[in-house]
């Protein structure tokens, strides 16, 4: 008997790999983005933040995970995407700016700093908003 189940186990898995189109499991799904999103936001959010306090170490490491977070996102975007155009350019805006605070350094002033920390925040939140991936509460 183990032996017929195991010949239908084939025939069950079957129809759900054939489910599976090759367009469709090659595109993110909108949670993913979501997640990717989420980490951008917090981070830029978080760097800006810290800009505040004075704490140029922290700014510096939440701009270079506000990179990682937009170099995944650009990857991850769809060609067929109709808003992926609108998207890339203030991504690739994050990513410039970030390049900025790093360039700079943490021995650098933080108010320094927080000039182009706050123009990669307002790219991350174009770049979401473009996506419509902006949350309305944030709770």
């Amino acid at each position: 008997m183990p032996a017929v189940m195991l010949a239908a186990l084939p025939t069950l898995w079957l129809p759900f790999v054939l489910d599976e189109s090759p367009a469709r499991a090659s595109e993110p799904s909108s949670a993913s983005l979501q997640e990717q999103g989420d980490g951008l936001m917090k981070n830029v959010e978080e760097m800006v933040a810290h800009g505040g306090m004075g704490d140029a170490k922290a700014i510096v490491h939440h701009c270079g995970e506000a990179t990682r977070y937009a170099e995944t996102i650009i990857k991850h975007l769809s060609r067929s995407d109709p808003h992926r155009g609108d998207a890339i350019t203030p991504l690739n805006e994050v990513i410039r700016q970030c390049s900025r605070v790093s360039e700079i350094g943490i021995h650098a002033d933080p108010g320094q700093l927080l000039n182009p920390a706050t123009k990669a925040r307002a790219a991350a939140w174009e770049s979401m908003k473009s996506l419509g991936l902006t949350r309305t509460n944030k709770g």
